[in-house]
């Protein structure tokens, strides 16, 4: 029996996305360092009536590139199907891929994921049925007879946003500790935190954590074209995302899936596992403030950047012995709308004092898009990613500086740099804050 402690360390074994740019990790990471646009015309639904007709979609994607069995997932919701080609990717590159020597009872799951797609014509169906125009109201007999023929029970269930976790359970035989959270755009970066903190205390050995989901659906794009989050620029798709630019309009809508590998130091080595890199620290914050907006000063992301560097050990006021600031890259949760970007700025100014202007930070959903809830995740990759090689991904779309926005936002093309430790935000409605520090694993 495993002891229970706060101590162990954690690291990264296997990662895996499906983004819009692509389904592997390193032709993706190619891509976004070649500052390339995974954005266009929205094809999964007649959007063209929509103030925003555009969005970043997955493209040519099929799960039985991945999976063991693709008829065990016949009924997967493109959720899951999207989480469980990311999660078999991490799963394959962590050597746990016919590893004979895991204990499945001490492997866990702790996901972001979203709600699956509503079957948005069927149930139309139902309530166009179910509708009195003479009385103005709804008759529930019709209604439900319409809804009882017409509804698939399997569309139904798939709707749910646990059922990522039940497809990636079955698929790699998973007994441990299973946990999925929906803190809008914060979800998976806090599932990773979370996931990171169970394997810290010794509730599990490894885990597979990360978020999944789509949104690109006619109540998903209509409930952000009402909170006015979306771009509306007209013209090139490629342009519309343009966080930290003073033309910036709002977010464009991604879809896909990020999934990592994590697990104690002391597993990973004793299978002969490589880490990738260590999960240092995890910071999480509400900002008690209103549901659609962040606290204008950004007091919840400087608490959960706080909490994050606190618990790694690292202090943002001081200099490293070689003159670097204390950390070398922020992935910024930078969507693009004016007030994000602009308190998310202020925030990390708040957190770094005099040596913001050192850290470069970039957001890569000037590229990919928003994927909501895996957005975290995905973004937690490129730190990874961004140690490995070297490299920073760039804020793409960056033309007009915004005078209050003064930071190194890496703008237009990606950057080489001496990159040990990373800090990745992710901040959702509601006023949820998360924050993660990654580094190099020595």
């Amino acid at each position: 029996m495993t002891t229970k402690t706060n101590n162990r360390r954690v690291v990264v074994t296997g990662m895996g996305w499906i983004t819009p740019l692509g389904h592997d990790i390193d032709s993706v990471w190619k891509r976004l360092l070649n500052s390339e646009s995974g954005m266009g015309p929205t094809t999964r639904f007649d959007a063209r009536t929509f103030p925003t007709n555009f969005s970043a979609e997955v493209r040519n994607y099929a799960i039985d590139r991945f999976v063991k069995d693709a008829r065990v997932h016949a009924s997967a919701g493109l959720n899951s199907q999207f989480a469980l080609g990311a999660a078999c990717q991490a799963w394959k590159q962590a050597g746990l891929d016919g590893f004979a020597g895991l204990n499945r009872k001490r492997v866990g799951l702790y996901l972001g994921a979203g709600e699956g797609v509503l079957d948005f014509d069927n149930y139309a169906a139902a309530n166009l049925a179910g509708w009195n125009a003479e009385q103005r109201k709804v008759d529930g007999v019709p209604w439900a007879d319409t809804a009882h023929r017409v509804l698939e029970k399997m569309c139904e269930v798939e709707q749910e946003p646990n059922m990522p976790l039940a497809h990636l359970a079955r698929e790699f035989g998973i007994r441990g500790p299973a946990l999925n959270c929906l803190t809008a755009c914060a979800a998976s970066t806090q599932a990773i935190g979370e996931a990171f903190s169970l394997i810290q205390r010794g509730d599990a050995d490894v885990m597979i954590s990360g978020g999944t989901h789509t949104m690109i659906h006619v109540l998903g794009v209509t409930g952000f074209n009402r909170l006015t989050a979306l771009s509306t620029s007209k013209g090139d798709p490629t342009k519309a995302s343009r966080p930290f630019d003073a033309t910036r309009d709002g977010f464009v809508m991604g879809e896909g899936s990020g999934m990592i590998v994590i697990e104690s130091l002391e597993h990973a080595l004793a299978r002969g596992a490589t880490p990738l890199a260590e999960v240092a620290g995890y910071g999480s914050s509400a900002d008690a403030f209103r549901i659609t907006d962040i606290h204008p000063e950004g007091r919840g992301g400087a608490a959960s950047m706080g909490v994050a560097l606190a618990q790694a050990g690292i202090d943002p006021s001081q200099r490293r012995p070689d003159g670097r600031a204390a950390i070398d890259y922020i992935s910024a949760h930078g969507t693009g709308t004016k007030e994000n970007d602009s308190i998310e700025t202020r925030g990390v100014k708040r957190v770094f004092g005099e040596h913001a202007k050192d850290i470069p930070m970039s957001s890569i959903k000037s590229m990919m898009g928003h994927l909501i809830a895996a957005a975290g995740a995905v973004e937690f990759i490129t730190c990874v990613l961004a140690i490995r090689d070297g490299m920073l991904p760039p804020t793409i779309n960056y033309g007009t500086p915004d005078p209050a926005l003064d930071l190194d936002y890496v703008p237009n093309h990606a950057r080489a740099a001496k990159v040990d430790i990373c800090l990745s935000n992710s901040f959702g409605f509601g006023g949820q804050n998360d924050t993660l520090v990654v580094k190099r694993f020595a």
